[in-house]
């Protein structure tokens, strides 16, 4: 029996791609393993999204290369650059770039040897993010083209999955014992817009998931200028939806918003962030941004430091940004020295670290629902997300203590006795 192993790079979209290749090959003719030592056949999934992920996917490449296994790379830098990388890296036995995954399984049935490889189906899934929880992916592309991002050109216009689609997946997944499920895309608010009159949209999506009986719902990845009011009513009403809303804002200056081709300003987004707060009062909000995109000034870098302060956002990521060749971004004047960037990134964290202690203090008392992620670092201690935090460690971490073992997956109430900056400490409810 042949071995089959692949190293996911990147977003859970890339991840939900590797869980359809990995299950492509037969379970008769090949065995999945995790160390690339027993792999006769090492996948790469390539993020291309930005320099640092671009430099981890090379890196990466070239680490596999050492294995004894035939190297396969694929996904969004094959995608990106894949004649330099057929040029240049000889390491790979087979290159596949995203646009020609449709003839994945013959180049795969070619390169091993196997008959019997199926196509990509997502349908069938090695879902590998437990038994419990798994994304579920329901449009592909983006129109938005913000100048800082690469993603139309890699994974090309936006395309919604079609209802149906979706919720025959939805319900396979509910049948393989998933309980909790995000729903990802590049643009997830404006599922169905590409369809007749504009619907099904992202809320009669939402309301037929909510029939099909998950623990938890979660949104991500929700453009501002696209949130209707129904949305934030919907998700406020609902026991199943949770009341986060990951909305990246990018920075608040109006001038750096225009120039990053975003279509909403700063006062918009502001009174969007105070509408949510109204409607759905216990909303976790969380926000990405962007340092030292061309142009930015230290007056545009004091707005959003301001911004920051009135919101008080739960959750806040930064990146430096990255110069991307073929995005309007690349070739704007008066771009911003690496040192600046970087020490700007690091000045909006040091900004929201007080913020997001203060909002954790909040939360010291309140009692949690969620699920049971796994063990942390000392005996009796547990991982738990609820609402409060999504996957991927991106948020922090609810840490709780339990006098009973629990298992990965079940359905815990925790009440918050501690906070730090980012992470949440507390004990288990008996009941």
């Amino acid at each position: 029996m042949k071995s089959v192993g692949i190293v996911s790079l990147g977003c859970a979209k890339n991840l939900v791609d590797s869980e359809m290749i990995l299950a492509m090959f037969p379970r008769d003719e090949f065995r999945i393993v995790a160390n690339p030592e027993e792999a006769d056949f090492i996948i790469v999934n390539t993020c291309g999204f930005i320099g640092d992920a671009k430099k981890e996917s090379i890196d990466t490449i070239f680490e596999m290369a050492k294995y004894k296994g035939k190297l396969i790379v694929v996904g969004c830098l094959a995608e990106r650059y894949y004649e330099e990388l057929k040029g240049e890296m000889p390491e790979a036995d087979l290159i596949v770039p995203i646009r020609d995954y449709a003839e994945l399984s013959s180049r795969l049935e070619e390169l091993t040897g196997v008959k019997g490889i199926s196509k990509m189906n997502p349908l069938s899934r090695v879902v590998s993010t437990g038994d419990y929880a798994a994304y579920l992916r329901i449009s592909e592309g983006c129109d938005n083209y913000c100048a800082f991002c690469a993603i139309p050109f890699i994974r090309g216009r936006f395309v919604s999955r079609p209802f149906e689609d979706i919720i025959k997946e939805a319900k396979w997944l509910k049948q393989q014992g998933i309980k909790e499920v995000s729903l990802i895309s590049q643009d997830t608010t404006v599922y169905g817009k590409d369809f007749k009159d504009g619907r099904p949209n992202i809320c009669d999506l939402l309301r037929e998931l909510e029939k099909v009986g998950f623990y938890s719902i979660r949104l991500l990845y929700l453009y501002p200028s696209e949130i209707s009011d129904e949305l934030i009513e919907l998700v406020a009403s609902s026991k199943v939806i949770a009341h986060y809303f990951d909305i990246p804002v990018q920075c608040a200056s109006d001038k750096q918003l225009k120039a990053m081709r975003r279509h909403s300003d700063q006062k918009e987004t502001e009174e969007l962030f105070l509408k949510i707060r109204k409607i759905c009062p216990d909303a976790i909000l969380r926000t990405t941004l962007i340092a030292g995109f061309p142009g930015e000034t230290r007056d545009d870098q004091e707005k959003t430091i301001a911004f920051l302060k009135r919101i008080e956002f739960d959750h806040m990521g930064v990146f430096p940004y990255s110069r991307e060749e073929g995005t309007l971004g690349d070739k704007l004047p008066h771009q911003c020295r690496e040192a600046t960037k970087k020490a700007r990134a690091k000045e909006l964290l040091d900004i929201q670290r007080p913020i997001s202690y203060s909002r954790n203090k909040g939360q010291v008392g309140k009692v949690f629902e969620g699920i049971v992620t796994g063990k942390g670092k000392k005996k009796g201690e547990y991982t738990l997300r609820s609402y409060w935090n999504a996957p991927d460690d991106i948020d922090g971490n609810i840490y709780f203590t339990s006098p009973k073992e629990l298992k990965p997956g079940e359905i815990v109430k925790v009440k918050i006795t501690f906070a730090m900056v980012y992470d949440l400490f507390g004990e288990l409810i008996l009941e």
